[in-house]
């Protein structure tokens, strides 16, 4: 990504970006409408009862990986092999060890959790028989996205899509198998979800081994090194927190949820899911960016990544606004694929979090953007600073707003979340890019970094990877 046309190769390589994440979606979605229609509307609050707490485990997860690619893409843009091994290998050991950890305490202390988040007794049960598995499930989870994000940090986005098109069909199959056939229950969703991504982490494993001969890591590769660790922890942990953040507001809009009852949960699981679908772009967009940038970055080549942020804006500004102008129209319909038409209450319910939502996307974008490319320069203080704001932000809508306007107070706290975090990163993406033409470091910190006398923009005379 370091030649060629700034806005062409942010959509090639959003597009297998895009379609994979919508079908990691789709078998999401899947599994809601599977459960929905086969185990009713009690089963349906149960699995959405447990989106934000599984949010805050997996969600530290996928970050954490995520933050781990960053200097994999770095250092490919540098065109440095031998580091660019290290890097898997440290990004490898660090998983497992984080992956541990988190399996451990998610598996204990899933009942707690539920019980603290005042989870409705009705559908408690449930809800717990489907997190526990999914929670068991984490390695496999934390490994495919580990996998996946090294594989895009060097510019193949295609390979992890096709992984994900088989393995969402076979989460759609072993949904049917384990509810209908084998009568499991909400459970059955859970091990269909944990069974595929265990294949797409077996599938992305052997697809390294066999066709990408720089990603093989021998021997000499693995490293006890310090300063190794603490530099890829200090990108990949503050991404994995920047998850948490926004799924601690998660948790606090469940947990008002939960006291508005089960059609109120219910309603917003519906309305959140066709929200994830709509947004899918916006967010692929965003991880786009954050090779992009970390590649160029490595490159040296800086004009690039301001030349590439504008392309993205002007993308993503004009998507949102389609979105929006959809779900004013047709927002109850498409509640209508996962809600019964007689259960008016909750259609009403989701239509409300569509009317709202629909014109506040535009922020979303601009979050998406800003913070993907701000991680993309080694920049992870700024994107914590705006998760904080976030978090703040959401918190005020589930717990303040939610008293005077009930289910719409809880549905604000999404936009007023956005809106807390762009102004964060809109000042720190400024900031980042005036003191690279000065000339700076990117991030006020004692590491290695390019020095430059003026902008840098021309393409390196080594030979490309």
């Amino acid at each position: 990504m370091t030649k060629g046309s700034p806005a062409r190769l942010i959509l090639l390589f959003t597009y297998p970006l895009l379609l994979g994440n919508i079908f990691q979606q789709f078998y999401s979605m899947a599994d809601t409408f599977i459960v929905s229609r086969t185990l009713g509307m009690d089963a349906l609050a149960a699995v959405g009862s447990t989106g934000s707490i599984m949010f805050l485990i997996i969600g530290l997860a996928i970050g954490l990986t995520a933050g781990l690619s960053v200097i994999t893409a770095q250092r490919f843009g540098k065109k440095d092999e031998r580091s660019l091994r290290k890097s898997l290998g440290v990004s490898v050991v660090i998983s497992f060890v984080i992956g541990i950890l988190l399996t451990i305490f998610a598996v204990t202390f899933a009942k707690q959790i539920l019980v603290v988040m005042q989870t409705p007794p009705e559908i408690i049960d449930q809800a717990y028989q489907y997190i526990v598995v999914i929670f068991a499930g984490v390695g496999a989870t934390l490994f495919f996205n580990l996998l996946s994000n090294i594989l895009r940090a060097i510019g193949d986005s295609k390979t992890p899509l096709y992984f994900l098109i088989v393995t969402s069909i076979l989460n759609i199959i072993l949904d049917y198998v384990f509810i209908l056939g084998f009568n499991m229950g909400v459970a059955g969703a859970g091990f269909a979800t944990v069974i595929s991504q265990f294949i797409a982490s077996l599938l992305c494993l052997i697809y390294i081994g066999k066709k990408v001969p720089m990603l093989r890591i021998y021997k000499d590769d693995w490293t006890l090194e310090w300063s190794e660790y603490k530099e890829h922890l200090r990108i990949g942990l503050p991404y994995g927190f920047q998850y948490s953040i926004i799924a601690v507001g998660a948790v606090a809009v469940q947990v008002t949820l939960n006291q508005l009852g089960s059609t109120a949960v219910a309603a917003y699981t519906a309305a959140s899911k066709i929200n994830q679908l709509l947004t899918m772009p916006l967010q692929s967009f965003g991880i786009t960016m954050s090779t992009y940038a970390a590649q160029n970055f490595g490159a040296r080549k800086m004009d690039r990544i301001w030349d590439g942020v504008r392309a993205a804006l002007k993308m993503v500004i004009i998507y949102s606004i389609l979105i929006g102008l959809l779900l004013f129209v047709a927002g109850r319909p498409l509640a209508g694929v996962f809600i019964d038409a007689n259960d008016v209450q909750a259609l009403d319910m989701a239509q409300q979090y569509f009317l709202i939502h629909a014109p506040m996307y535009i922020f979303l974008s601009f979050v998406f953007i800003f913070r993907h490319t701000l991680q993309g320069l080694g920049n992870s203080f700024a994107p914590t600073i705006a998760g904080i704001m976030e978090l703040a932000s959401r918190v005020f809508g589930a717990v303040i707003l939610s008293q005077f306007f009930g289910f719409a107070g809880a549905a604000l706290a999404n936009p007023l979340a956005w809106i807390g975090a762009t102004i964060p990163l809109l000042i720190a993406y400024f900031q980042t890019k005036r003191r690279i033409q000065l000339g700076e470091p990117a991030v006020k910190k004692k590491q290695p970094v390019f020095s430059q006398k003026k902008r840098v923009s021309q393409p390196l005379t080594d030979k490309k990877l």
